[in-house]
This record gives C-alpha cells, sequence and structure tokens, in this order.
C-alpha cells in the first residue's frame, strides 16, 4: 500500500511509519519542520515539507496523489494554546479531507480522542476545552464526506509503556483507561488492511483481544 501520514513526527505516526515500511507498504510523512526529516527518514518514510497551517488544499492535494490512504495524525502537540488547537486539531484536520477529496483518496483515518463531540468535563482549563470541541468539529467534519470511506479512532490516555498487543476496540463508549502509543500504530495499521470497516468511530484502549482478532470482529458477516 501507499499511505500518506499528516504529521509524520509525532510519536504515533513515527511509530506507524516502522510497522508499514518493516512491512513493505510506502510511505510518505508530511512535516512541517526540515529538522524532523532525518526522524522521519530513520523511521522508513520519505518525508514531505508541508505546513497545514499554511498550505492550500490544492498543494495538500499534490501531495496525497496516488496514495491509498491517508493517515490524520497531525496535533498542536503540548505547551499550545487553545487558538493552535482550532488551526491544527480542526483546521489541518479539515484541509487534509479536502486535499484527499481533491486527489481523489478515498481512506481516511483520522485519529482523534476519547471525549471528542461531548462536552468538556469542567476544571480542566480553556485549552482542553479548545482541543475536545477542535476534535469534535473535525470529526463532524468527516462523517458529512460521502467521498471518503473514512474511519475515526479515539486512544483513550496514551502512554510509552512497551505494547501488549491486545486491546478493546469498539464503538463508544467502551468507559475510559489507557493504551500504548505501538498498540495504536498495531491497530491503525490492522485497519489499513480491512477495507470493509470504514465510516465508524472506535475507542481504543488496551484489553484482552489480539489486536487481529479486535479487527475481525469489526468486519461485516461472511468476510
Amino acid at each position: 500500500m501507499d499511505i500518506v501520514i499528516a504529521g509524520g513526527h509525532g510519536k504515533i505516526a513515527l511509530r506507524l511509519s516502522r510497522l508499514l515500511a518493516e512491512r513493505g507498504d510506502t510511505v510518505r510523512s508530511l512535516v512541517r519542520n526540515p529538522g524532523h526529516e532525518a526522524d522521519v527518514r530513520d523511521a522508513g518514510a520519505e518525508p514531505v515539507l508541508c505546513d497545514l497551517e499554511e498550505a492550500g488544499a490544492g498543494e495538500v492535494a499534490g501531495h496525497l496523489r496516488g496514495a491509498d490512504a491517508v493517515v490524520f495524525a497531525a496535533g498542536a502537540g503540548p505547551g499550545s494554546g487553545a487558538a493552535r488547537k482550532d488551526t491544527v486539531d480542526r483546521g489541518a484536520a479539515v484541509l487534509t479531507a479536502d486535499a484527499a477529496e481533491r486527489a481523489g483518496v478515498r481512506g481516511f483515518v483520522q485519529i482523534s480522542a476519547m471525549g471528542a463531540g461531548e462536552p468538556p468535563a469542567g476544571g480542566r482549563g480553556e485549552v482542553w476545552e479548545a482541543y475536545i470541541r477542535a476534535k469534535g468539529e473535525a470529526e463532524d467534519d468527516l462523517r458529512r464526506r460521502g467521498a471518503l470511506d473514512w474511519l475515526i479512532l479515539r486512544p483513550g490516555r496514551l502512554t510509552d509503556d512497551p505494547p501488549t498487543g491486545r486491546v478493546t476496540l469498539a464503538e463508544p463508549p467502551i468507559g475510559y483507561g489507557a493504551v500504548t502509543r505501538d498498540d495504536v500504530a498495531a491497530v491503525i495499521a490492522a485497519l489499513l488492511d480491512a477495507g470493509d470497516v470504514r465510516r465508524r468511530t472506535l475507542d481504543l484502549l488496551n484489553g484482552d483481544t489480539a489486536i487481529a482478532d479486535a479487527v475481525a470482529a469489526l468486519r461485516p458477516a461472511g468476510r
């Protein structure tokens, strides 16, 4: 497969790049910082310089042409303010979806967050509220798109613990908890292969089910 990852220097994105490259897929990773190109190459992906806060849909579409699927893994990151939660976690997601439609790329996996689309819990601050709101609006935009075979993945609290290979993966709600970044990457890789699992919103935690079995359980009967 030929996969484009938007936000290719993120922790999940680099792990996903390694998994995909090791199995023989072609990976192109959009990054805005030239200083991140070496890390992307080390993970087995081809870096493509593109600032999703500045680029237009036509430019991004040019980077996506020929791909089998796009994974939106970009985020404003820790330390960013409320304004960038909107411009990256919402705005860049909408831009990338627009570009995928222009480029004729149907597969689109969006990494979101548990709680997106719900009123944010009180007491967590303006930035958290902006983040959850941005993720929810990006999800809503994606669900309206008939030209994309979209999939929304909402991981729980992310950790850098070693991978377990075992998860709980289902439509919300499934409760709250943690999931390793390695397991998130492995689930995305498996979902990219399961092209008949699309137009679903899925929560993801570490759990008791092997990743292959968790993904297989989502496939239509008879597949």
